[in-house]
């Protein structure tokens, strides 16, 4: 299950890519937000990261206007790794290097067709391990206060 989130200003870039994934045979979980009415973007932020760090969902997606604000939310959560992608490099990458969970994207930075190249290379990506692992490890020890 993928929990997918915007905020107003990537509403219609969530409901274009929702289409696109559940053709993809994606099951989806959608935590918001439901218009292009001005809405805060923390909230749906929080509502994406709880449901990956809980297990609900085991990835999540993003969007806002950037992709900034919705990274800085996500990332708040223990156990998220949320990544802020603006290429086909940085979504793969991700995965292998850092074993994102959820992927975060600018709805007013890319175009729809970027964003979908973006969640397939993201979504198929695999995790290396090894000395990423290790790194990983690191910084669940931050999140631990150590």
């Amino acid at each position: 299950m993928i929990a997918i989130g915007a905020d107003h200003a990537a509403y219609t870039a969530k409901e274009q890519l929702k289409e696109y994934l559940l053709e993809q045979g994606y099951q989806l979980r959608d935590y918001g937000c439901d218009s292009d009415e001005s809405v805060h973007y923390p909230l749906y932020g929080a509502a994406v990261a709880r449901a990956v760090q809980s297990g609900e969902c085991e990835r999540g997606i993003l969007l806002c206007g950037t992709g900034i604000g919705m990274s800085v939310v996500a990332n708040k959560f223990d156990g998220v790794r949320a990544a802020l992608c603006h290429d086909a490099f940085t979504a793969a990458a991700s995965r292998e290097h850092n074993d994102a969970n959820i992927l975060v994207m600018g709805a007013r930075v890319l175009e729809q067709r970027q964003i979908r190249e973006i969640a397939d290379i993201w979504l198929h990506g695999q995790f290396a391990g090894g000395r990423h692992q290790l790194r990983l490890n690191m910084i669940a020890e931050i999140e631990k206060g150590r």
